[in-house]
């Protein structure tokens, strides 16, 4: 059961940021800086919306959250409101797919990186990403 008000929860919830997120997009962004990895672009218009973009490569990297994209470690489905949310889970595990699809149908590579990853294995976080960025 949760412990606040059908309201409340909405509103937190809609304080949610679907960018800008400390624990993914603004880590990795400190990440590469720190890395001295360099040529990436935010907010770059191409189709999913990318946190990460690397336009001379062609590279498109997204940062997933482990809640919202339904992490097989860390994803835990609330108690209340149950089917709502693994719906939820499961459309934008859908969408995720088709996206990484489609970019790499137009000649785009596709990263896609957990939130975990980014605390727990920053360097190979790093590493695939310069994999990523070598040409060939």
């Amino acid at each position: 059961m949760d412990n606040v008000s059908k309201e409340t929860r909405s509103k937190v919830m809609a304080a949610v940021r679907s960018s800008g997120n400390q624990s993914t997009e603004v880590a990795l962004a400190t990440l590469l800086r720190d890395s001295g990895v360099t040529g990436w672009r935010r907010k770059w218009r191409l189709h999913g919306q990318p946190d990460f973009v690397w336009p001379k490569q062609r590279l498109a990297l997204f940062v997933d959250g482990c809640f919202w994209h339904g992490c097989s470690k860390h994803c835990r489905i609330p108690a209340s409101n149950r089917e709502y949310w693994e719906r939820k889970i499961a459309n934008n595990q859908t969408r995720d797919r088709r996206t990484t699809r489609e970019l790499r149908q137009a000649g785009w590579v596709v990263l896609h990186v957990w939130e975990h990853s980014l605390k727990h294995s920053p360097n190979r976080v790093i590493g695939r990403i310069r994999k990523a960025l070598q040409p060939g």
